[in-house]
């Protein structure tokens, strides 16, 4: 943290800008000019690939790139370097024959001219793309070996890259604790040492050299990058080879029209638009293969962070190593691996349900594991749901929609515009048919409230608020609209009389003054309105009571202790529910008195993996369990499936483990599924002693937990991810 004293004297400016920066900063800005008017990702893209500007990359457009590896395309690096001097000096393995390629040699430069004015594009490349770690390796390597292109001798690459990286460290020693640095130098060596030897392996098979060049190169350049990836971001990505293969076609045009749009545009802009139009379809393709490759159910898994899971991703690789030469021998065997892997990347729901359980069959209510934040999918028929929030990743919502097999989304609810509610919400409008969208009345914090309306326009999405006591069903599930309460009307002025009338007689009936009902005038809905203002995002929640299958759903979004009690208030029917989905991740703000008058049988909480709230407090679970409840959360237990109705019984599957088939259902007597209040209360609701002091439960092999049927196995909960840029 850094704190600045109130006296503390203003910033002192050293100087301003060189007039070479100043140049570099007006190309810039005119790249980003004429790129203006272009297609939302092209317009993002194409400053990116060209100068790594990425001030328009979108987060949803970053997090693609970066679970697909490709984030090395917006990191200027020697992949832009190269193809900006191959204009010049052509392929690189015929710079200094006779048969040479590029513009030098038609326009009759030699080689010593040829290699000055490729050190000054290499150094103008420093300049306009600014000196970030990855830059300053490739024009170190490329300045090397042009002086070796100048001077005749024979180019041998490794040394310059080893002398490049010496140089550097020696230059800004800082540059050897740079992760961005570690990535470059580790991938140039790869294309240097290994895909030179994997590529001709692979001619040697029959594939095309071209083809063949193109594949080593991005394989071996994700073998040894990727321990360090795991090291930073604790996942291991299973599409980065076949997303490169498929971009890289893409990367050239969009590179070298980017820079002549970019060179044109102080001189002529016009011509500057027009090229930026023709680079901004390559920069789509290579979006749309982000997009495509990111929304993919299996595009990464977990796997152990820190160096130990560096370490043991290295160990893994390095055996598979050897053992790559003996699958291309067999075709066979390398169209099984191919099928697996197409396998496990789309991961259909049919063939995932029957080997790993998920989700189980007849599932009514389903609590997605999307971190620190809320996604509730409620079935409404095949492939149909009702959503209730989408999390703060639109990632891990899209993976759980998948997983359920959704398609189709007849209403989605956003109980708030908190970040936690909101954020993920393109995820769930991607590449499904949503009815409408409602939200609460108050657009709170206005940011989210704006990022919301601003991804149901771009979907076509209608924009509804929620009313209370609404009142819908589709299929078998119906809903209500329970809060935020209809607002008071503002008194109606009157004119004071001429005159003061006599006294009236009190009605015997009349309530007295301080009635509280008598106080609360009749809401726009024909509800009574609780005279309850709602203070702050939380307490203007969107709650709704779901009946399916005759089991009762409270959805209570991040409702606090005041408004709770005002909720119980003008509810006091509320009791007995089934299942109760905790307010507010379960923190300790909980009413009492509606936690008593709920007495769910079970409840669920959703909440992150170590969390910075404390979420969920040890107090909330133990009054839960208390009144009789069984807690299921999804920071230890994973996603949550609800299944059961009436003659059938509760229960709840989890997705943590696999699960060779679908665990039993707990059978149940006639009076635990009643759907009277008294019989439920006395057979599914027996207080259990306080505990002293809550502890999480130890994870066991057992398929009964809490009274619960989970099944058994490994876990699989998702963990926080961190990703950077290679």
């Amino acid at each position: 943290m850094l704190r600045v004293a109130a006296d503390a004297p203003p910033p002192l400016r050293i100087g301003g800008p060189t007039p070479l920066q100043r140049l570099a900063g007006s190309l810039r800005a005119g790249l980003r000019e004429a790129s203006a008017d272009l297609r939302p990702d092209a317009r993002a893209l194409l400053p990116g690939l060209v100068v790594g500007d990425t001030s328009r990359v979108t987060p949803e457009l970053d997090d693609a790139f970066r679970a697909t590896d490709l984030t090395h395309l917006l990191a200027v690096s020697g992949s832009n370097l190269t193809i900006v001097l191959a204009l010049l000096i052509g392929p690189p393995h015929l710079a200094v024959r006779a048969e040479r390629r590029g513009i030098a040699p038609r326009l009759g430069l030699s080689l010593r001219t040829t290699a000055v004015i490729g050190g000054a594009v290499a150094l103008a490349f420093v300049v306009v793309c600014r000196p970030d770690p990855s830059v300053l390796r490739a024009a170190a390597c490329g300045l090397i070996t042009l002086l070796a292109i100048g001077s005749g001798r024979r180019r041998t690459l490794l040394p310059a890259l080893a002398a490049a990286v010496l140089l550097l460290v020696l230059y800004d020693p800082w540059l050897a604790r740079s992760y961005g640095f570690l990535l470059s130098v580790l991938a140039t060596g790869a294309l240097l040492t290994l895909a030179p030897r994997w590529s001709t392996a692979l001619q040697r098979r029959r594939v095309p050299p071209r083809l063949a060049e193109v594949i080593a190169a991005a394989t071996a350049a994700q073998a040894v990058c990727a321990p360090v990836v795991a090291v930073l971001a604790a996942r291991v990505g299973l599409i980065a080879v076949p997303c490169n293969l498929l971009a890289e076609p893409a990367v050239a045009p969009a590179t070298v029209l980017g820079f002549a749009a970019l060179a044109t545009a102080p001189l002529l802009p016009p011509l500057a638009t027009a090229l930026a139009w023709c680079a901004g379809w390559p920069a789509e393709w290579v979006a749309l293969i982000a997009r495509t490759g990111a929304a993919l159910p299996g595009a990464e898994f977990d796997w152990p962070g820190g160096w130990t899971g560096g370490l043991l991703l290295a160990a893994v690789i390095a055996a598979l190593v050897p053992v790559a030469p003996a699958l291309l021998r067999r075709r066979s065997l390398c169209i099984a691996c191919a099928l697996l892997l197409v396998v496990l990347v789309v991961r259909p729901v049919p063939l995932t349900r029957i080997v790993t359980g998920w989700p189980p069959p007849g599932w009514r209510l389903a609590v997605c594991d999307v971190g620190q934040g809320d996604g509730l999918v409620l079935a409404t028929g095949p492939g149909s749901a009702l959503v209730v929030d989408t999390g703060p990743d639109p990632r891990a919502m899209d993976r759980c929609l998948q997983e359920l097999d959704v398609r189709r989304i007849p209403l989605l609810v956003l109980t708030h515009f908190h970040a936690d509610h909101v954020d993920g919400l393109t995820g769930a409008l991607r590449g499904r048919s949503v009815g409408a969208l409602e939200t609460t009345t108050r657009e709170d914090p206005p940011d989210r409230a704006a990022f919301v309306r601003k991804a149901a326009a771009a979907y076509g999405v209608p924009v509804v608020r929620a009313v209370p006591g609404e009142r819908r069903r589709t299929g078998d599930v119906s809903w209500q609209v329970l809060w935020p309460p209809p607002p008071a009307p503002s008194p109606v002025p009157v004119p004071a009389p001429t005159s003061a009338p006599a006294p009236k007689a009190a009605a015997p009936n009349a309530a007295a003054p301080n009635d509280s009902a008598a106080q609360r005038p009749a809401g726009p809905s024909g509800l009574p309105a609780t005279g309850y203002m709602p203070e702050g995002p939380n307490n203007a929640s969107v709650t709704l009571l779901v009946r399916t299958a005759g089991l009762t759903i409270l959805l209570l979004g991040d409702l606090e202790p005041p408004a709770q009690q005002e909720l119980l208030a003008a509810h006091p029917e509320l009791h007995a529910i089934d299942v109760l989905k905790v307010a507010h991740h379960g923190s300790a703000y909980q009413d009492p008195a509606l936690m008593a008058a709920l007495a769910p049988r079970l409840a669920v909480i959703s909440v992150g993996a170590h969390n910075l709230y404390g979420h969920p407090a040890p107090s909330t679970i133990a009054a839960l369990r208390t009144q009789g409840a069984r807690v299921l959360r999804t920071d230890t237990d994973g996603a949550i499936a609800v299944t059961g109705g009436t003659g059938t019984g509760l229960a709840a599957v989890t997705s943590n483990g696999r699960r060779r088939r679908p665990a039993p259902r707990r059978p149940t007597s006639r009076r635990s599924t009643s759907r009277r209040s008294t019989s439920r209360r006395a057979t599914s609701r027996r207080p259990t002693p306080r505990r002293p002091a809550y502890r999480r439960p130890a994870r066991r092999r057992s398929g009964v937990r809490d009274g619960i049927r989970r099944p058994t196995g490994s876990g699989r909960r998702r963990r926080a991810r961190a990703c950077t840029s290679a």
